[in-house]
């Protein structure tokens, strides 16, 4: 069971400004890779979905600019397609790494570009690699709610969403998702199960929504993972016996705004599509997740 109530400070640990690391003492990077799991533990319908949907438009070069632990990289490359993934978090990063590392013998791992950037920087940061563009940049398990709004009006996240504007190509996609924040803060409540992978291991979230004159501004979200179902060898790794708990905090994208911003970034020549939970809006009453598909414009002003 979920629970809701309002906090009066920042987690321990977050940065003042920029795209923190919030996994950064590492604790929370180990718990996280073993709660997600590996390819296998991703849900059929999201594989299905964003396969599907980039193979059906032919996409064949995907910029994944919230890889963590590259799971997401790992099965699109193993779908032959060719990905460049970034991630704020070296200690997330560094799970990709030695898969990349492990499996170099294959072209498609062998060729894995793989970098640390700040969406805030990403097309100054990776200009070099982005060349005429990707066919699609993927932001998806609630990551970009990462960025929080440091200046109250949102210009990180509207200059990121250019950045990842400008790495699309003409006629390329975005896909980027967040949690329903305003079912969230209506009813104070996290769903705890995700939409993104079969974990073995059960949670319970707790949350916490901070308001800053009247205005929800940070969501916290304290995971209970329980491990007791891991094997010794994965317990020791995090020095766990049962429980593991760690925060993450979020800003809370209201949906009308999002797709404001998304609009602003892309303009109104774009094509946007929204779905709920890998569904079309009108077959789900209250999704968990919303999914933004953005076409870039084809046309060069």
């Amino acid at each position: 069971m979920a629970e809701s109530n309002s906090i009066t400070t920042r987690s321990l640990g977050t940065a003042s400004e920029g795209i923190k690391d919030q996994y950064a003492d590492g604790k929370a990077a180990k718990v996280w890779q073993i709660f997600i799991g590996d390819k296998k533990s991703r849900t059929q319908n999201y594989k299905n979905f964003l396969v599907g949907l980039l193979k059906q438009r032919g996409c064949k070069r995907i910029l994944d600019v919230a890889c963590g632990t590259g799971i997401d990289s790992i099965m699109l490359l193993e779908e032959g397609f060719e990905v460049v993934s970034v991630d704020a978090s070296d200690k997330m990063l560094k799970y990709a790494l030695k898969e990349r590392w492990n499996r170099r013998k294959e072209a498609a791992f062998d060729k894995w570009i793989i970098e640390e950037a700040n969406w805030v920087n990403l097309y100054d940061d990776i200009e070099d690699v982005v060349g005429n563009g990707f066919d699609a940049v993927i932001c998806l398990g609630n990551s970009f709610a990462h960025l929080l709004d440091n200046f109250g009006d949102q210009r990180e996240q509207v200059k990121a969403l250019m950045n990842f504007e400008k790495c699309v190509k003409p006629g390329g996609l975005l896909l980027i998702d967040h949690r329903n924040y305003d079912d969230i803060m209506d009813t104070g409540r996290t769903a705890s199960k995700c939409i993104y992978y079969n974990s073995q291991h059960t949670t319970d979230i707790k949350t916490s929504v901070l308001y800053v004159g009247g205005r929800p501004v940070l969501v916290t979200l304290d995971y209970l993972i329980d491990i007791s179902s891991a094997d010794d060898e994965k317990r020791d790794y995090i020095n766990e016996d049962s429980i593991s708990e760690f925060r993450l905090s979020y800003y809370p994208h209201r949906l009308k705004v999002f797709k404001e911003m998304l609009r602003k970034s892309f303009g109104e020549n774009a094509e946007f599509k929204l779905y709920g939970d890998f569904k079309p809006l009108n077959e789900i009453d209250v999704p968990d997740f919303y999914i933004h598909v953005v076409e870039k414009s084809r046309t060069v002003f």
